[in-house]
């Protein structure tokens, strides 16, 4: 690669052809996975602007129509309902304060109307038998349902392999495939429940939108000095000293 060759004081820029090969399909996919996570972090900043704005507002209630459901993230919300235990979820693998446990997402029946929501109503330990499902006792009647609106990712990694009939362990929090096995039409959100409500809740200790930001921005960081640190070795092998 003479092309590549100049002199410099006692030395010259030679590099080899691995050095430039590596370098130029390395430094890319680092500079990359930076923005990948600077992006994340963002995009986090963004979701706890709008968490916030919404914290302390007084809850409304939904429409028959809902429109555009994005809107709707992490606003406060108040319905009342009768919750419908027979299809009932719980999500598996949650922790609090490093113990193991699940989610217990109830369906809502909406007073006054055909609609349905779900209502995660906080989290429960796991038994020692972790294949025993614990005991979950749920109010019959009218209930006030205070809290706010959570809409699930649909981009998760699963090992679950599908089965027939019902199952009420879940993996993942997946709407889509929830409405599309209850006989009845759910809509397309989650009702985080308040920690003060009353309507049967649990251990309610939500996450936060901006959780784990720092980690992201690091995590971008390194990734950029990589990528730095890949050219300064690249010059560094590349430079041959003149005899």
């Amino acid at each position: 690669m003479s092309n590549l060759q100049f002199r410099q004081s006692k030395y010259r820029f030679s590099p080899s052809w691995i050095g430039t090969l590596a370098t130029i399909l390395c430094i890319p996919v680092f500079i990359k996975l930076g923005l990948w996570q600077y992006h994340k972090a963002e995009q986090k900043r963004a979701l706890q602007s709008t968490f916030d704005a919404y914290l302390h507002a007084s809850p409304v209630a939904l429409p028959g129509k809902l429109g555009d459901v994005e809107a709707w993230r992490y606003r406060h919300v108040r319905l009342y309902g009768e919750y419908e235990p027979k299809y009932q979820i719980i999500l598996d693998n949650q922790v609090f304060q490093e113990r193991v446990g699940y989610h217990v997402v109830t369906p809502l029946h909406i007073r006054g109307g055909q609609d349905y929501v779900l209502v995660d109503r906080g989290w429960i330990p796991a038994q020692a038998e972790h294949g025993k499902l614990p005991a979950i006792a749920t109010s019959s009647g009218i209930q006030e349902v205070i809290g706010h609106v959570w809409l699930p990712s649909t981009k998760y990694y699963s090992l679950e392999s599908p089965q027939s009939g019902w199952q009420t362990i879940w993996q993942n929090m997946d709407i889509s495939r929830y409405a599309k096995t209850v006989p009845f039409k759910v809509l397309p959100l989650v009702l985080r429940l308040d920690a003060d409500s009353q309507a049967d809740g649990f251990v309610r200790d939500w996450p936060l939108p901006a959780e784990r930001i720092e980690t992201n921005v690091s995590y971008a960081y390194q990734w950029f000095g990589f990528a730095v640190t890949a050219l300064a070795i690249y010059i560094y092998m590349s430079m041959k000293k003149i005899e």
